[in-house]
């Protein structure tokens, strides 16, 4: 990066220096990474998804389906894991998206924006109110009816959706609705995991859930004595996962409490690692660069310090968004979202509840939750997110899509499943017109002036920043 070709913004008394930072660079910086991210993943969910209805409704669908019912499984003596690749999919894979949510909680309420508790509280209160209400409304038209154990397909949003959907709007949408929405889709789903270890488990079996106990202490104890390699802990969850999945309790709750047991501390300091970066300027290039020499053993610590200067949670969400939101997400999809229209039972009720808990129950329950949260002053409300703000995100969290469909898959008989995926599908696309035409007319183009300035007042604040205290590399 080089800011109008000024050296001094990299090199000052012969040291190497960053842009200094604002404070609220700590929590946008990374958030705006994500949410790039989340826009492209939600482009490529999306395709997958139309891919899925389409070959579901074709000459191939038998095929389709077929492949999603195939047998794939481990065998070691008498031990057997085997099931379908459907559930595979459903159950490992979609344990390393719920891995990266809790990785993102534990990010937020450590280093970012849900440290503060205040403001933790309204994203907090919002989730709670964007799970409850629509489960009330849910329950209000299936109570004693078949598909009243449903109640919890309607009480998750669809994080990569949301965030392609306000990704759409661009500038206009001021960056407190942004940190919002990712807050509550995050706390939403893992409200949504916890609904599915307690609401949809089966006959739990006490020695698998010992073991995994015992599991998840010797992931401690490798941590505590500084164990850093990341394929011993992707082995030993792996176990984790295997006594959990055997328990009764449903296999994903491991990637939760996984993500959540990661240090959020880095294994080098900014100190010591400037330390060993002036141990590397010590050594001018030169022929003692190659071989067992000084200056190379400094350039290797260096290389190592470098990559452990960021905590673990940082360096596993690096290296597991790509494989999230471009392979886990589309298969899940393709696996779950295609749903034969032609042979799809119409049944009203069932249909009205699940759409109405979405496209109704999600808005007015974030709403009016937010409203309580705030009015209680138990949370506060951020001076550039308004009420019609926060609606108009509360309509675009009735994408349930993802984490719907895998609560449906667990909650629905084979007679009722395709008429809730027809629902879910039909919520999501009516919630995401209706949030962002709201969130369209409630967002002037003032937002955008406000929050990017441009041109002159750009260059001003970027030299006022670089004349700043320095920052540490």
């Amino acid at each position: 990066m080089n800011t109008g070709g000024n050296k001094s913004t990299w090199v000052k008394r012969g040291h190497a220096t960053q842009l200094p930072k604002a404070h609220i660079d700590w929590v946008t910086y990374p958030v705006t990474r994500f949410v790039k991210l989340e826009a492209s993943a939600g482009l490529v969910l999306f395709f997958s998804t139309l891919l899925a209805l389409a070959l579901a409704n074709s000459v191939w669908r038998e095929p389709f389906a077929a492949v999603w019912h195939t047998s794939v499984g481990i065998k070691f003596g008498t031990l057997v894991f085997e099931r379908s690749l459907h559930g595979w999919v459903n159950d490992a894979a979609m344990t390393l998206f719920f891995f990266l949510i809790a990785l993102e909680l534990k990010r937020e309420l450590v280093l970012g924006e849900l440290r503060r508790p205040r403001l933790a509280m309204l994203s907090i209160s919002a989730a709670l109110g964007g799970m409850l209400f629509p489960a009330f409304i849910y329950l209000l038209l299936q109570f004693g009816e078949p598909g009243q154990h449903g109640w919890g397909t309607v009480m998750a949003t669809d994080t990569a959706f949301v965030i392609g959907c306000l990704a759409l709007l661009g500038r206009r949408i001021p960056k407190s609705l942004r940190l919002f929405m990712l807050s509550l889709a995050v706390v939403d789903d893992i409200g949504a995991i916890l609904v599915v270890a307690i609401g949809y488990g089966s006959e739990i079996h006490w020695l698998p859930i010992g073991l995994a106990v015992l599991g998840l202490v010797l992931i401690r104890l490798i941590g505590f004595l500084g164990v850093r390699s990341i394929p011993l802990f992707f082995l030993s969850g792996g176990l984790v996962w295997l006594a959990v999945d055997a328990s009764g309790i449903h296999p994903t709750v491991t990637g939760v409490v996984l993500g959540l047991m990661t240090p959020t501390s880095k294994w080098v300091t900014d100190e010591r690692l400037h330390t060993i970066m002036d141990c590397v300027v010590a050594y001018p290039p030169g022929d003692h660069w190659s071989g067992d020499t000084p200056g190379r053993r400094v350039l290797k610590t260096a290389e190592a310090a470098a990559r452990e200067a960021l905590s673990p949670v940082e360096r596993l969400e690096m290296l597991l968004h790509p494989w999230i939101g471009f392979v886990v997400l589309p298969l899940f999809a393709l696996a779950n979202a295609g749903v034969q229209l032609s042979d799809t039972p119409f049944t009203p009720s069932l249909m009205m509840a699940v759409f109405l808990g979405l496209v109704f129950g999600k808005p007015v329950g974030i709403l009016l939750f937010s409203w309580l949260a705030v009015t209680l002053r138990i949370a506060a409300l951020p001076p550039d997110l308004s009420w019609r703000l926060i609606l108009g995100g509360g309509a675009l969290a009735g994408i349930g899509f993802t984490m719907a469909l895998f609560i449906g898959e667990l909650a629905y008989s084979p007679e009722q499943i395709n008429a809730v995926k027809l629902s879910i599908l039909l919520a999501s696309v009516v919630s995401a017109l209706f949030g962002l035409i709201l969130l369209r007319h409630f967002t002037p183009s003032s937002v955008e002036r406000t929050e990017y300035p441009t041109g002159a007042e750009q260059t001003s604040l970027e030299r006022r920043s670089i004349e700043g205290k320095d920052h540490e590399v």
